[in-house]
């Protein structure tokens, strides 16, 4: 696919802009969103899947099903099979093609798994199963395998991965991740929270979402006010692959995660024909730091089976990164890294 870097405002998008959303409930706008890649499809304008793939596309949705919420499809735009959002979520006949050197568990999750939902693979730091959902799919997710199953639903089954936590004093950080924590309601994260917050040694909490960015009416005032009032130092890490997924919406609900005291911070995919070329990646740090998050990370993909066609080599991505830093501050920069199964902590990929 061809790349599409630009955010011009005169890019038509995919309908209408979507107005009154405000008041609806982000969790109505989440049973509102597209399943079905030919309906995503006739929404933008695209002609059905070729015959000679139908099969493979089919497949490649019923192992890990399309889920689009109205806010993100709005970005897309109208018959573009190349717009660099709708490669993020639409299936496509290349996941069905088992390519050596990408397997389901492809960062070692399910061998540093202690507890059912407490994943513990690095010193000081544990990772919560918090939710089996997401806001949407992301076709290159490196859990689009997990078995979310067995994740914790209930407050008791919460209680048991906190237990070793709570037995655990070198564990300092605690991360809620997925599936995404937000899918969680206000009440049922803020009960989690308190029982994270009430352990003396966690010093830090982390949430990983994508929420904000693809139903941003997800950031609610009961949001805001629970992080602004917890005790253990917070950060809220967004993930943002392409500058054309921030519209106004979700510069508001940055604005308003910043009013919760949170450290804000993005992680990045580098993804082929979505973000795999310098203008677009300088562009979304230049968009995020004028926000107030930071660039964090920039992750060579992962490599899951069912997302090689994403695949960037990494000597492309050191020369993008590079790129990077002859154009923008060192603030502005991500840490180009990948994780690697057994390994203490992620490789920083050229220095």
């Amino acid at each position: 696919m061809a790349i599409v870097s630009s955010t011009s405002d005169s890019v038509r998008t995919s309908t209408a802009p979507v107005t009154g959303l405000e008041s609806v409930p982000w969790q109505q706008i989440i049973k509102g969103a597209i399943r079905d890649p030919n309906e995503l499809r006739r929404r933008l304008g695209l002609p059905l899947v070729p015959d000679q793939d139908e099969a493979s596309v089919a497949a490649a949705h019923q192992q890990f099903r399309t889920f689009v919420p109205e806010p993100f499809l709005s970005r897309i735009r109208l018959n573009d099979p190349n717009d660099p959002l709708l490669r993020q979520v639409l299936p496509v006949a290349e996941e069905a093609i088992e390519v050596d050197g990408f397997r389901n568990d492809a960062v070692g999750d399910m061998d540093a798994t202690r507890q059912d939902g407490l994943i513990h693979k690095y010193q000081g730091r544990a990772l919560l199963i918090t939710s089996g959902v997401c806001a949407v799919n992301c076709r290159y997710c490196f859990r689009r395998h997990f078995p979310y199953e067995t994740a914790p639903r209930s407050e008791a089954e919460f209680d048991r991965a906190l237990a070793i936590i709570r037995g655990d004093e070198s564990i300092r950080e605690v991360i809620l991740s997925g599936g995404d924590p937000l899918m969680l309601t206000d009440d049922r994260l803020k009960c989690l929270i308190d029982s994270i917050a009430a352990i003396g040694h966690i010093d830090r909490l982390r949430i990983h979402t994508r929420l904000p960015i693809v139903v941003p009416q997800r950031v609610t005032g009961s949001l805001v006010k629970m992080l602004r009032n917890m005790r253990p130092a917070t950060f809220v890490v967004l993930h943002i692959n392409h500058p054309n997924e921030i519209d106004s919406d979700v510069e508001k609900a940055i604005e308003s995660l910043l009013e919760s005291k949170s450290m804000l911070l993005n992680q990045s995919v580098l993804l082929r024909g979505v973000n795999d070329d310098a203008t677009t990646l300088i562009e979304l740090s230049e968009r995020l730091v004028a926000l107030r998050c930071i660039p964090y990370y920039l992750h060579q993909l992962d490599r899951v089976q069912g997302a090689a066609h994403f695949e960037v080599p990494v000597e492309q991505g050191l020369q993008l990164i590079q790129e990077m830093r002859n154009a923008l501050p060192g603030y502005a920069v991500p840490r180009y890294v990948t994780e690697i199964a057994g390994e203490p902590c992620k490789r920083l990929l050229g220095g």
